[in-house]
């Protein structure tokens, strides 16, 4: 029994620091990337993954329109808009950062 501890017993704890450092803080994020997609609301200030700054014209099921300058909108899926930069308030997160990440 001992023996078979001593070799099984790296690889257990290989997975334990996988499973820890790597898989769960992955799960984490991705909840609340999912939280955050589906508090949108209306007259958000929102950032997509490509770059482009707008106010939330209009939310649909899997879409939002986005309003860029009052006089054009643009329809991109929900997917397309980055949590990391856009707080839904007209704040990013690296603003609040002070412009560091």
């Amino acid at each position: 029994m001992n023996e078979l501890l001593q070799q099984f017993g790296p690889l257990l704890l290989i997975i334990a620091v996988f499973y820890f450092f790597i898989i769960r803080p992955q799960m984490k994020k991705a909840k609340e990337a999912k939280k955050f997609k589906e508090s949108l609301s209306k007259g958000d200030h929102v950032v997509t993954i490509g770059g482009i700054h707008a106010k939330i014209a209009e939310i649909e099921d899997t879409t939002v329109v986005l309003d860029l300058n009052g006089k054009l909108r643009i329809t991109v899926e929900r997917s397309a808009i980055s949590p990391e930069y856009s707080k839904g308030t007209g704040e990013s997160t690296l603003a609040q950062q002070g412009g560091k990440k």
